[in-house]
């Protein structure tokens, strides 16, 4: 989340573009992502070489040399922001629309990666010196900021014991998900973030190893996919599995990660987030997850996603093997019949759903519930607040963690009733005390320990039969059970004695005000 400081500072710099032509929100959005993407990159590749230096490895700045641009010849390093940044805005201007846009556009040689399809149609649009001179400064000005608030925050989190909950940071996340709120159109048309401690959460419960291959099939901006990274890189053990062996490294900078989308505005920011992230060569592609665009079989050992929604399809957009699971054109449903076939046996999906998925009447639901509960094997379900995706959406949903098998495997399911998330629940999301994402991952871990929990529990277990004879209904509602703490009221004549007395004073005092009326 960003402070009142930060947002000011952003709704300043959108008026700037405004005020100098730039009126399509979409278009902003891109433009301060371009330039958000340059900048980082400065510091992405800073950092690299120093991470390289430490553990011993040979690294080549992206900086490094002369480039040959359009057929001109210029130093690497003059396409840096830390060096560009104070250069006159004429010169600024020249150097970025000839040299520095036309850089980032061909980072890679490879035409057929995903960075360089996406940003072939990339343009630039901030029309004037002065517009880009007022944008740089005031990026600056917002990381600056940005970097002062995250600090504060680490020396008070350092201080409570709590240092780990805030060591990661997505600044491009956090402007971006601001940015967002601006569009009218950002709610019903599903493009907002997945909130980053929810996307934490999911990761920490699935563990995610440097031998996973990981997919999001409706990627968006990439958070998962930056998240499990993030997540491999924090650990000593599975940091050095990777980056000392040059096979892992190279499979963690390509193929490790997987992304599908619709929007190509998604794929070019998702694209751009992977790599200044330190994913080199992001597997991020255009595709129509659940049409026959998409031909993935058996092929991940990890899914983590948040798919849309709200959706309603053609059956003739539908691909044929996801129908047979369930034949709907609910997206929701169709999404987890496309991640049991996405998985090989083995592999492992925490998902985000609507709680109708989980309770739904027709046919297609319960033929996905039972698929997950008879075929496979459904481990938690992880009930979530309605408030969690506010401002953009008051939707409930729920998290659920599968294995695929094939051949079953459900003994008992684990139910988690959450809420709070560390947030209020109304559209502001300002930061509170109660939080029961810690408690959740502990519980998660330790299942061995949660079959003695009653049901009046936060989290409780429930049998396979007792799903199955309850129509494979997955709302925790109808397995939990209430604790009602009897309230003793006096006797009916003592209160009514009450009330004629009450009555009586204020038929006195009502007669007294008359009487003094009346003089």
């Amino acid at each position: 989340m960003i402070n009142g400081e930060i947002k000011n500072k952003v709704d300043a710099l959108w008026d700037s573009f405004a005020a100098g032509g730039l009126t399509n929100p979409l278009e902003v959005i891109e433009q301060i992502t371009y330039l958000m993407f340059i900048r980082e990159l400065d510091e992405a590749d800073n950092i690299q070489q120093k991470e390289n230096m430490m553990l011993g490895l040979p690294y080549t700045s992206i900086f490094a040399g002369e480039k040959n641009i359009g057929g001109q010849t210029i130093e690497g390093k003059e396409l840096k922001w830390s060096v560009f940044h104070d250069l006159p805005a004429d010169k600024m201007f020249i150097l970025m629309n000839r040299f520095v846009f036309p850089f980032i556009k061909n980072l890679h040689d490879d035409k057929d990666s995903a960075y360089s399809k996406y940003m072939t149609d990339a343009i630039f649009k901030l029309p004037t010196p002065e517009l880009l001179s007022k944008v740089v400064d005031s990026l600056d000005d917002i990381y600056k900021t940005m970097d002062k608030v995250r600090k504060s925050n680490l020396e008070k989190a350092d201080s409570e014991g709590n240092l780990a909950e805030n060591m990661s940071s997505d600044v491009r996340g956090d402007l971006y998900e601001y940015l967002l709120s601006k569009l009218s159109t950002a709610g019903r048309n599903g493009q907002f973030r997945t909130p980053r401690h929810i996307i934490k959460m999911m990761v920490e419960l699935m563990n995610p190893t440097p031998d996973d291959k990981i997919a999001d099939p409706a990627c968006g901006t990439s958070g998962f996919l930056i998240a499990a990274a993030e997540y491999l890189r924090e650990d000593p053990e599975k940091e050095k599995a990777i980056f000392y062996n040059p096979e892992n490294k190279k499979r963690y900078m390509s193929s490790m990660f997987t992304g599908y989308d619709m929007d190509k505005t998604m794929l070019r920011i998702g694209a751009m987030n992977m790599m200044t992230h330190g994913i080199t060569d992001p597997h991020i592609d255009y595709r129509d997850s659940l049409s026959d665009q998409n031909t993935d079989k058996d092929e991940y050992s990890l899914v983590l996603a948040n798919p849309p929604f709200k959706g309603s399809l053609d059956y003739e957009m539908v691909s044929d093997d996801l129908l047979k699971v369930c034949k709907t054109k609910k997206t929701e449903l169709l999404f987890l019949a496309l991640f049991l076939r996405m998985l090989k046996v083995g592999g492992r999906c925490a998902c985000i759903v609507p709680d109708g998925v989980l309770f739904g009447s027709s046919s297609a639901h319960k033929a996905v519930r039972k698929q997950l509960v008879d075929g496979n094997r459904l481990e938690a379900v992880i009930s979530m607040p309605s408030g969690v995706f506010k401002p953009y959406a008051g939707v409930s949903t729920a998290v659920l963690i599968f294995t695929k098998t094939n051949h079953g495997g459900t003994d008992k399911v684990w139910f988690y009733d959450m809420t709070a998330d560390g947030y209020s629940l109304d559209d502001k999301r300002t930061k509170v005390d109660e939080n029961d994402i810690p408690g959740i991952i502990k519980r998660f871990k330790r299942l061995d320990k949660e079959a003695d929990r009653k049901r009046t529990d936060k989290s409780f277990l429930v049998d396979k039969k007792e799903i199955v004879d309850n129509a494979y209904d997955l709302s925790i509602n109808r397995y939990k059970e209430i604790k009602y703490v009897p309230v003793k009221y006096p006797p009916t004549e003592d209160i009514l004695a009450e009330i004629m007395k009450l009555d009586a004073e204020a038929t006195k005092d009502l007669q007294e005000l008359k009487d003094m009326l009346g003089k």
